[in-house]
């Protein structure tokens, strides 16, 4: 049965304007149409369709997702093994985070008592979860096993103090990097402050570190898209800008 864009809207539960797009960048594009013109979706169009709103529902980009699916080696029940892993993963971690609630609950009560590392455990897992499905392979191949699970050990193990500060800084890095980047220098001395910021920012889950490490990931932070992402939403371009203040701070430009 084929059906048109407006059954597929109806049927699916997404709008006519988001299939349109879909459409325009290539990413789910029917082949059949009727005589005016109206495209058709197949049987495999609506299985495509399902696969796409299951990345994105674990947050894929719109572009990651066309270039897993458009990829020669795409499987589409290795990719529905895999949303069903990663989903699986988001449930318990949104258990975990009921679970601290309740406890919460209970030492608001009096009724247990509740260390500090336990009221914000939950958030370095997800944390350490979300690094793993958004950067793990990446940084694996480029680091190690060995240090990837330094870096997450080093995350689990830390204080509240610690990982307060870690995330204040972090935001002060992105605050920072908007007004270094209107200097239009990375050698200026806003710049400068944010690299040696973010070296230090660094160290809360690097177990060591050398000038190598940190310009490979500088280099990362321009080469993949997810990482340039992350900095390009505080300013347009702050990724290459930040590469750039690191690479002067460290003496290697």
């Amino acid at each position: 049965m084929k059906r048109k864009v407006k059954e597929v809207a109806d049927l699916v539960g997404i709008s006519v304007r988001t299939l349109h797009h879909y459409d325009e960048i290539g990413l789910l594009s029917p082949e059949e149409s009727t005589e005016s013109g109206y495209r058709l979706y197949s049987e495999d169009d609506l299985e495509l369709l399902q696969q796409i709103l299951f990345f994105r529902e674990l947050d894929f980009p719109l572009k990651k997702i066309k270039e897993v699916i458009n990829s020669p080696s795409f499987d589409r029940q290795e990719a529905l093994r895999l949303h069903r892993k990663m989903l699986l993963e988001k449930r318990r971690r949104i258990e975990q985070m009921v679970k601290t609630i309740d406890k919460t609950l209970q030492h608001m009560k009096g009724e247990i008592q509740m260390t500090d590392e336990e009221k914000f455990e939950v958030f370095k897992e997800k944390l350490i979860n979300d690094n793993e499905q958004k950067y793990g392979e990446e940084i694996r191949e480029k680091y190690g096993d060995d240090t990837a699970a330094a870096s997450n050990a080093k995350l689990r193990g830390m204080s509240q103090e610690d990982y307060q500060s870690m995330t204040n800084l972090e935001k002060e890095i992105l605050s920072l990097l908007q007004k270094a980047y209107t200097t239009g220098d990375p050698a200026s001395d806003l710049a400068q402050e944010v690299a040696a910021k973010h070296k230090a920012w660094l160290m809360y889950s690097w177990s060591s570190y050398s000038k190598e490490a940190h310009v490979g990931l500088a280099e990362m932070y321009v080469a993949d898209e997810r990482f340039a992402a992350y900095y390009d939403k505080s300013v347009k371009g702050g990724a290459k800008f930040l590469r750039d203040a690191i690479l002067i701070y460290l003496g290697m430009n």
